[in-house]
């Protein structure tokens, strides 16, 4: 028992002080969560390590190179409670429930700010760091498996309600929205570089904003009914294992959950992966819809519905740099706007031969 004990204080003491070193709220509250967890059996002080993943996104070892290792995540509360419905509500209403990390345990910052999430480590690698065809034949397969299952899921309202509408009329309310504090932030004193992607990021807005019917249209004619999304199923997001009877997807990060056309994850799998792969990839996600009773548009229709959505998403960027400047003053979103200005510049449209969706520079 006194070892235990002594290995508890260890674990906390390490943990919050690394955390407080990074500036981490919360860390009391998550080393509760951690003792109760792990029951007390952390090892000795040098068999622990904190390895920043990303911001908010830690690997915590307890155990040495062979012991157990969890992934923390910080959200905000509203996130962290759709993110909680994933993993315990949706995804198993689905049958996938097994096709994202555990949600371990939780703990709540006392002031209520932010919300500390405890997931299994999956312990295996992404498609960003290797993309060889049956992994990516793997995670088209569970793409398709979210999309098909999620048509007409009577838990559709919910996922709206609580994630995020990424429908086709959302594009005009983003355009509004990033027009509105564009125009705000001509009353803010700006550098001569950010005044000029300020006003081509603007004149860009409203013709998106004169041309929004005709793409709502598009979208809602060739993007396919409303399903369950993933909202961001970039390479990083994906993981594939290799098992003994085949390779198995899980998706992780699941902060933009929504409900819209399958489309809007598809473009983003296809346009984040090469343009080699995109024709094989696009096929076999078509033939597993099919195979599911449902259809998938034409591939001249899905490359312009694809451009849309990413050109959608982009708008959908530009408000938080902005609200960041307007109300905090923060110098990160001078560069921020820039950089979304540039990302336009270079989408390209999408080739009318090409399947699977046009290409970004």
């Amino acid at each position: 028992m006194a070892h235990r004990v002594r290995a508890s204080r260890t674990l906390r003491e390490q943990l919050a002080r690394s955390l407080d070193e990074r500036g981490e709220p919360g860390a009391a509250e998550l080393c509760d969560a951690l003792e109760r967890l792990l029951d007390g059996a952390a090892a000795s002080e040098d068999t622990i390590g904190l390895e920043r993943l990303q911001k908010g996104v830690y690997r915590l070892r307890v155990g040495g190179g062979s012991g157990r290792t969890l992934v923390l995540k910080r959200h905000t509360p509203a996130i962290a409670h759709t993110d909680r419905l994933v993993v315990e509500r949706w995804l198993p209403a689905l049958g996938l429930g097994d096709r994202c990390p555990r949600l371990l345990a939780a703990a709540a910052q006392r002031e209520g700010r932010w919300v500390w999430h405890v997931y299994e480590d999956l312990r295996c690698d992404t498609l960003a760091d290797r993309r060889e065809r049956p992994r990516l034949e793997a995670a088209v397969d569970l793409i398709a498996q979210l999309h098909t299952r999620g048509v007409g899921h009577p838990l559709l309202p919910e996922v709206r309600w609580h994630g995020r509408d990424h429908g086709a009329r959302s594009l005009i309310t983003n355009l509004r929205d990033g027009i509105a504090v564009l125009e705000a932030l001509a009353t803010v004193r700006t550098p001569a570089t950010f005044a000029t992607a300020r006003t081509r990021l603007l004149d860009r807005l409203h013709r998106l904003l004169e041309e929004a019917p005709r793409q709502v249209c598009l979208i809602d004619e060739a993007g396919g009914p409303d399903t369950f999304l993933h909202g961001d199923l970039g390479p990083k997001n994906v993981f594939v294992a290799m098992a003994g009877d085949g390779p198995c997807a899980r998706l992780v990060d699941w902060d933009h959950v929504g409900v819209g056309p399958a489309s809007y994850d598809l473009s983003t799998f296809l346009y984040q992966s090469s343009p080699d792969d995109r024709p094989a990839l696009l096929r076999r996600y078509r033939a597993a819809v099919e195979r599911a009773g449902q259809r998938l548009a034409a591939e001249g229709d899905l490359n312009l519905v694809f451009h849309a959505a990413e050109t959608a998403r982009g708008v959908s960027c530009i408000v938080w740099p902005a609200m960041a400047l307007l109300n905090d003053g923060a110098e990160w979103g001078w560069s921020g706007l820039v950089d979304i200005d540039d990302w336009f510049e270079s989408l390209r449209p999408p080739l009318p031969d090409a399947a699977g969706g046009g290409g970004a520079a």
